[in-house]
């Protein structure tokens, strides 16, 4: 009989991606959205059933509440718990981010602690509940024994990392009759390409670079991973007998924003785009942060090379990354072929036509 995966948050990029490998392989994939109503945000999901082995169903479930999930779950072998906000910028109350975190994480473990068939669920956390609020002066790699300070930690860096400690507490209190297995995949800045318009915030380093949104790149470093291959970390982690009661770090070494750029200048510059390669100082970015939510989020970073080590996931799940440089140009062309940006004359063109 085909084994049968819920997907959470199924609209989402990182999600999406992990519906298409699943599905690929063969199998039955059951995805949660918000609304079945909103088909601008779902209609591609849909499409990624076409020709695959798999087959795929769309529910209704919300992370805010308990109505759905039950029904979600129900016959289900596996989940991979993916949904989870992921903010634009700097909330005013960190309860905005941390809460729905928290309490969606809990809702959707024990809507599987009830189904009598979940085997294993692989929990979507972040590099951000493992390498936040540590001294900058450490040097070392940071690794799947580390956890981020909260008392340090950004809200979004606190919402990871409460809430994948939230995961790990509920499953080890668990009654030997509800009990299912836990695996936790901790991804750096998710790249790749996009499945719609909808760019997500995690490409929006790309897209800001390539529509030149801002003159220059702070100081900003990135630990990235594709999304192609995050999705074959899922399905590892969730097949793999081993790798039960584990988290797994999936993300490259240290990459800092302005060599995301001249990557992209060295490719898109030359068909038309205007990528800035110049570095923005950090008091530019405070003063621009008073303005922008995004910047406020970016102020936290600048300085902080993002180092972590995926040995154990290269080795114990048999995963194996792409080049990031191929990572950022699929990401790019994936954001011209959906319109999210265009080329420098095309915009200007189309401005002087509409002024």
């Amino acid at each position: 009989m085909t084994e049968r995966v819920l997907v959470t948050g199924a609209s989402g990029f990182i999600a999406g991606h992990c519906i298409r490998d699943l599905l690929d392989q063969g199998y039955a994939v059951r995805g949660t959205v918000r609304d079945l109503t909103s088909a601008d945000k779902i209609a591609h999901l849909y499409g990624l059933a076409d020709g695959a082995a798999g087959e795929l169903e769309l529910v209704e479930a919300d992370l805010s509440s308990d109505d759905g999930w039950p029904e979600a779950v129900a016959g289900c072998d596996y989940v991979l718990h993916v949904a989870s906000p992921f903010p634009s910028g700097v909330p005013d109350d960190e309860d905005e981010l941390i809460r729905p975190a928290v309490d969606g994480t809990l809702r959707v473990l024990r809507a599987c602690a009830a189904s009598g068939t979940v085997r294993r669920v692989v929990l979507t956390s972040s590099v951000a509940a493992i390498s936040s609020g540590h001294s900058r002066r450490d040097p070392a790699p940071y690794t799947e024994h580390d956890w981020s300070v909260v008392e340090h930690s950004t809200a979004y860096q606190k919402s990871k990392t409460l809430a994948e400690r939230a995961a790990w507490d509920y499953v080890a209190e668990l009654a030997e009759a509800q009990r299912f297995e836990l695996a936790v995949i901790n991804p750096g800045l998710v790249l790749g390409p996009v499945q719609t318009a909808a760019a997500r915030t995690s490409v929006n380093v790309v897209r800001t670079l390539l529509a030149r949104a801002q003159p220059g790149s702070p100081a900003i470093g990135f630990a990235v991973v594709d999304v192609r291959d995050l999705a074959v970390a899922h399905r590892h982690a969730m097949t793999l007998p081993h790798a039960a009661g584990h988290r797994y770090i999936c993300a490259g070494d240290n990459i800092w924003m302005r060599d995301i750029a001249k990557t992209l200048a060295a490719e898109f510059n030359p068909r038309g785009f205007r990528v800035p390669t110049g570095s923005v100082p950090r008091w530019l970015v405070w003063i621009a942060a008073r303005f922008d939510p995004t910047m406020r989020l970016a102020l936290e970073l600048i300085g902080r090379p993002e180092r972590v080590d995926s040995t154990k996931a290269r080795r114990e799940l048999n995963w194996q990354m792409r080049p990031t440089e191929r990572t950022i140009i699929d990401t790019a062309e994936s954001l011209i072929e959906h319109g999210v940006v265009t080329p420098a004359r095309r915009r200007l063109a189309r401005q002087a036509a509409t002024a």
